[in-house]
């Protein structure tokens, strides 16, 4: 990686982590997954059978609350322009937006699945596929999130428009994440194909989105 690349990671990491990003996503995280038990009722059985599908929906709402902060900030700076004047590929760019976003929110956000498993019942042995799905599927999340990011930057509201393009695009994540509790390997594997998909595919469409933005 280099130098203005780098200095791009760690600025979105810190960025990420500023201001108690990281606390406002786990907080949330925690928040979403704590109201269905309420809704639902001690019904532990069922809570541990719909556990996982809960903490995908909480995990996918959470990596769309900074999705504003992803890319509009920059481009109103001025920074994809003097990246694109030193010939730094915005795809690039993009991915490196990508896996900054990834560290800041995919960590606290598995250390927060642990406290919603207690609190959805989730047996230890399930709570393994949780987490291996979500090491497994957040890097998809975080790219869709800076392609949608991208995508919304110039928009006015870009905030409710980012949730309206990203959630259809995050359904094959959320529906194999939660499939891992009761399809096992098969489902980790369709799962892995997805976020690869989009880990890939994410960083071209939220560079030519960028490069749009900027002319």
């Amino acid at each position: 990686m280099t130098g203005p690349l780098a200095v791009l990671l760690w600025r979105g990491v810190r960025r990420g982590y500023a201001g108690g990003g990281a606390t406002l996503v786990v907080v949330f995280f925690l928040l979403a997954a704590t109201l269905f038990p309420f809704a639902i009722g001690p019904d532990a059985p069922l809570l541990a059978r719909i556990g996982g599908g809960v903490v995908w929906a909480a995990a996918l709402l959470a990596a769309l609350l900074p999705v504003d902060r992803l890319v509009a900030p920059d481009l109103e700076a001025g920074v994809y322009d003097q990246l694109a004047v030193r010939g730094q590929s915005l795809a690039a760019v993009a991915a490196v937006a990508a896996l900054a976003h990834w560290i800041a929110f995919a960590p606290p956000l598995m250390a927060a699945a642990v406290i919603a498993a207690g609190l959805l019942g989730i047996p230890a042995q399930q709570l393994l596929l949780v987490e291996a799905g979500l090491a497994i599927g957040t890097p998809g999340l975080a790219a869709l999130a800076v392609a949608t990011a991208a995508l919304t930057a110039s928009l006015r509201s870009a905030g409710a428009v980012a949730g309206l393009v990203m959630l259809p695009l995050a359904v094959p994540l959320l529906i194999f994440g939660a499939g891992a509790l009761s399809g096992g390997a098969s489902a980790l594997k369709l799962l892995a194909a997805v976020s690869l998909v989009l880990v890939a595919g994410a960083p071209f469409v939220a560079g030519a989105a960028i490069r749009a933005a900027m002319e």
